[in-house]
């Protein structure tokens, strides 16, 4: 139904965007460090969505590509890759030096469903090291640069508007150009707690406690978090913070030789939605992307939390679409050469920030819960959905090639060319 999956030609292209995207992330990382030694609770709150029909959860595996950390890879992706079902993630930061036997706790309340407390636990020193990249840029220039053209469109239309698409052809234009059109706009940096020289840090899930989030689970209620080397932090979150509803795609029609338009329930809480999709021609080496916004934008750095602010100016330029939106359509025949074009699709919700005391000269703890609903959709499932419609009813249907089909990891593994 699907066809082969292809392996990505211009793999070793875009190993060097990687690394000066990665370069990049972590000078601004370090530059943007909090400046004020507070202790730090981050919860990442998400609903995750799966597009592909009949696909069991967690079918594309666990953490997917979400653990690059490089804005308009990782995150792009949709998170761990495409399973449904509720996800959380529980970062601390403290400015004191980490005890010898460090100990804290997060007690929940009783609609999360998880029990009475989740353990937060400080990783092995081996874990919480950053790898180096694997090559850096000015080694790149030895390599023999891959011809490569970058097609990108954009907009909510029937058929392609004028003016596009923006072309970008390594035979003109240098790695890190292409980065910067693969990773589009500039937003805030999204700075989680983390693992730093001097400070305890603990996280949720891990070692000792990994279990998933139930479906019926509710953040809604008071929540303590305490420990040997943290101050208490007592909060509460409301109905308008807890877990977003699912994306559910409510209709989708065409192929992509034609027009493809899709649909969605709107969701109570978002603040915003994206979209984006991205397919590779294996015979002209064309890697070809398109997003929702109505002004060019590949949108790489959006696939991910963004801050409120970010939202409000994104939805203001017309990149991010506003949330009375439910229904878009992309232009005709742009992928109709690609192999294994996945649309990526994000609802935004807003964040929770908690200072104590509420106004003071100098903060003890800070709470942020940020929030996201995401999902994904493969076109090609409906070009051979539409091609088989096309079959004589008669005939008996080819044998199953269990290895040519594509599936949501294939996809992303032949787009990226590892």
């Amino acid at each position: 139904m699907f066809g082969k999956a292809k392996i990505f030609s211009g793999g070793v292209l875009l190993s060097g965007i990687l690394c000066l995207i990665t370069l990049t992330v972590w000078t601004t990382l370090a530059v943007s460090a909090e400046k004020t030694p507070v202790t730090r609770y981050w919860m990442s709150v998400s609903t995750e969505k799966s597009g592909f029909p009949g696909m069991p959860s967690g079918s594309m595996g666990g953490g997917g590509m979400s653990g690059m950390g490089i804005p308009g890879m990782g995150s792009m992706f949709g998170g761990s890759g495409g399973s449904s079902g509720k996800r959380l993630q529980l970062q601390v930061n403290s400015p004191k030096s980490p005890p010898a036997g460090p100990q804290a706790t997060h007690d929940i309340p009783p609609g999360q469903n998880m029990g009475p407390t989740l353990p937060l636990v400080t990783p092995d020193q081996g874990r919480a090291t950053r790898s180096e990249p694997a090559e850096r840029p000015e080694k790149m220039e030895k390599v023999e640069k891959p011809k490569m053209r970058m097609l990108v469109y954009w907009g909510c239309s029937e058929t392609v508007k004028p003016g596009q698409p923006f072309v970008l052809d390594t035979e003109k234009a240098n790695p890190a150009e292409f980065a910067r059109a693969f990773q589009g706009r500039t937003v805030s940096v999204q700075n989680a707690p983390s693992p730093r020289p001097g400070s305890a840090y603990a996280d949720w899930p891990n070692k000792v406690d990994g279990k998933q989030v139930p479906r019926n689970s509710s953040l809604v209620g008071s929540h303590f978090v305490q420990g040997n080397y943290l101050p208490d932090i007592r909060f509460s979150i409301d109905d308008g913070h807890d877990f977003m509803a699912p994306v559910e795609f409510t209709l989708t029609k065409g192929t992509p030789v034609d027009s493809f338009n899709f649909q969605w329930n709107s969701i109570p809480t978002a603040t915003g939605y994206f979209a984006t999709a991205m397919g590779h021609d294996d015979k002209t080496g064309t890697m070809i992307i398109w997003s929702s916004s109505e002004v060019r934008e590949a949108g790489g750095s959006l696939m991910s939390f963004l801050s409120d602010e970010d939202v409000r100016k994104l939805v203001k330029e017309r990149v991010v679409m506003p949330p009375s939106t439910t229904q878009c359509t992309i232009p005709r025949g742009i992928f109709k050469d690609a192999e294994g074009a996945v649309i990526q699709f994000i609802a935004y919700g807003d964040e929770l920030n908690i200072v104590y005391p509420t106004k003071p000269k100098d903060p003890i703890w800070a709470v942020k819960v940020r929030r996201k609903s995401t999902s994904m959709l493969p076109l090609m499932e409906m070009a051979g959905r539409a091609a088989s419609d096309r079959e004589p009813r008669d005939q008996a249907p080819p044998p199953e090639k269990k290895e040519g089909l594509i599936t949501p990891g294939k996809v992303l593994k032949g787009l990226l060319g590892f």
